[in-house]
């Protein structure tokens, strides 16, 4: 009885526990019917609304940067795609690959027709190792790392891309677009161009200069992805177009440029010289054809973001090619003419200060055009005995010494002209013969460029065209020309400078054609502070009896001084090869030169 009874308790006790079970499941199953009626019948439309935003995103389209192209179109500069990979380690710990049948074959995973035999990081390094150049084993360790983002590796081009995508490792793997700018081979032009930084601004050189009108502007589209971050065909709900950046179209000829470089580059190890530069510049339209120097920088380099081009950034006494901007003003201010006469001695004595000519001779009988031809400081500063120091400076300024070329490159360096009140007994001198005051070889050549456009100055130009992304031309606004000088004065200067021209015709001579040029010396100042280094220049004409192109030649400490028998040579290849490639006609004979001695 007692037994019965205990059995009884027993499985009373064990139905009321089932009792209790099944009505607490059955609350759970109503809770659960309950949620999914408020989630299908009466939440359905903002539940979808919530799993369509968490896949719609918007993707910005980046816009490419523009070209930097020479004068006859060739690309100095352009922007490519690249991608950067990136991981997703913590969902690639996961990863199970799925074998390729008739069901899954769009959407599987093999190495070379086989099964991976291998699961998470293991096998995604062992697909992906192959394709991307790496080891897989180091590949293997970079997706072991916690996190959810791991860059693997830059600059993978378009074509490694779509090898990616074909291992379908959407969501575990993807691409980052990136662009790099590539530059022309070579170090030609390379601080000029100057580079970007990472996000792709330019930071130097014409990169800088332009950098706003090379920069596009980015567009988005906002779309739904799928799982691997591909987009679903006919889920745009928004877009803008990128708008590419525009590009630009230099003055520059980057066949004459490489040849100014490489003539440059042997100018500099003939004559053992520090360094060399040049410009070249287009009478017809005062356009920069080449400006290079000796220095062997490639575009986009750390070197090319971090320098300014010595071409640009180099500053010099001018030397005797300044006695060109001092007869100018000679004449101009009506105190003398090419074909006055003087009697020159070899060193003169003005105000407790001693001056002296290059080479020693007696007391020559020349004529202003003689002075000239013989680069005499003694005869410039007795022909200038009422050429007032305000005149003396305003002449240099006007054709621009220690002014800004106005092409607005980063980094150049206006030179130096001070206010003639500044001028001590010495200098006020100096300046007639070109020292005391440093200019630049851009100022140089476009000064000499003043006399061959018959006294007129007028705008030098870097930038030819800018074509925008719609492939609308235009050409960037000048400033007016202005004249500095007379007609008539300026074709004496002309005169004069052919004869000078013709003194040094053994050493820079080009057969064929007249040139009307200066060379120059100047000491200036080394390391030390004393006056022991020399700046060697030439700046020529040519052809002088139809003026076509300026090119002015500077060097640096060359062994043999003299600018007419250091740069004067380099002019020489450079002259050579600019009428043969422009196919320019040779020069008539000269039947009027200005008499050089009396």
């Amino acid at each position: 009885m007692i037994r019965a009874l205990l059995r009884f308790a027993h499985t009373r006790r064990f139905a009321f526990r089932c009792i209790a079970i099944a009505m607490v499941l059955a609350m759970v199953a109503t809770a659960c019917l309950g949620q999914l009626a408020y989630i299908q019948l009466l939440n359905g439309k903002t539940t979808a609304q919530a799993a369509t935003a968490s896949r719609t995103l918007p993707v910005t389209i980046r816009a490419s940067r523009g070209k930097i192209l020479d004068t006859n179109g060739t690309v100095l500069a352009q922007s490519v795609e690249r991608y950067t990979i990136v991981a997703d380690p913590e969902a690639i710990a996961t990863f199970v690959p799925t074998n390729c049948t008739a069901r899954t074959k769009d959407n599987c995973q093999e190495i070379d027709g086989k099964p991976v035999g291998a699961t998470g990081a293991a096998a995604v390094a062992r697909m992906l190792a192959p394709v991307l150049g790496m080891n897989a084993m180091e590949l293997g360790a970079k997706l072991s790392v916690g996190g959810r983002y791991a860059l693997l590796k830059k600059d993978v081009t378009p074509t490694v891309k779509r090898q990616i995508d074909k291992l379908n490792l959407g969501g575990y793997i993807y691409g980052e677009l990136q662009s790099e700018r590539l530059y022309s081979d070579g170090t030609m032009l390379g601080a000029l161009l100057g580079g970007v930084n990472a996000k792709g601004q330019g930071v130097a050189g014409v990169e800088q200069m332009e950098n706003k009108t090379l920069t596009g502007t980015d567009g988005y589209k906002v779309y739904q992805q799928g799982n691997g971050g591909e987009e679903i065909p006919g889920t745009v709900t928004k877009s803008k177009d990128a708008v590419n950046g525009s590009d630009v179209t230099l003055t520059i000829d980057s066949d004459v440029d490489w040849y100014v470089k490489k003539v440059l580059t042997e100018g500099k190890q003939t004559y053992d010289a520090d360094w060399a530069i040049a410009a070249v510049q287009d009478l017809r339209d005062n356009q920069i054809i080449a400006l290079d120097d000796t220095d062997q920088i490639q575009a986009g380099s750390d070197q090319a973001k971090m320098n300014v081009a010595r071409s640009v950034r180099e500053t010099f006494e001018p030397g005797s090619i300044g006695k060109v901007f001092s007869m100018a003003g000679l004449m101009q201010t009506g105190l003398h003419q090419m074909s006055d006469k003087f009697t020159v001695p070899d060193h003169l004595l003005k105000n407790g200060q001693s001056y002296k000519d290059a080479t020693t001779h007696g007391s020559e009988h020349w004529t202003m055009a003689g002075i000239l031809e013989q680069s005499s400081n003694v005869g410039m500063i007795m022909a200038s005995d009422k050429y007032s120091n305000a005149d003396r400076y305003a002449f240099l300024s006007k054709f621009g010494m220690g002014q800004s070329s106005g092409l607005g490159i980063p980094g150049e360096s206006v030179g130096l002209l001070t206010n003639p009140e500044s001028w001590d007994g010495r200098t006020e001198n100096t300046v007639l013969f070109g020292q005391g005051y440093a200019t630049n070889v851009l100022q140089l050549t476009n000064a000499i460029a003043t006399v061959a456009n018959k006294g007129v100055k007028r705008q030098q130009s870097l930038i030819k065209s800018v074509t925008d992304a719609d492939g609308h031309v235009s050409e960037p606004a000048k400033a007016a020309p202005t004249r500095v000088v007379d007609e008539q004065v300026a074709a004496q200067l002309m005169n004069a400078m052919e004869s000078s021209a013709e003194h040094y015709s053994a050493f820079a001579g080009v057969d064929g054609y007249r040139i009307a040029a200066k060379s120059g010396t100047a000491e200036v100042p080394g390391s030390n502070g004393k006056l022991t280094s020399i700046i060697s220049d030439w700046s020529a004409i040519i052809p002088a009896d139809n003026p076509r192109f300026v090119v002015t030649v500077v060097l640096k400490n060359p062994q043999g001084s003299y600018g007419g028998l250091t740069a004067g040579p380099v002019f020489k290849k450079i002259g050579e090869f600019l009428m043969q490639k422009y196919e320019v006609p040779t020069s008539t004979p000269r039947s009027d030169a200005i008499p050089v001695q009396w």
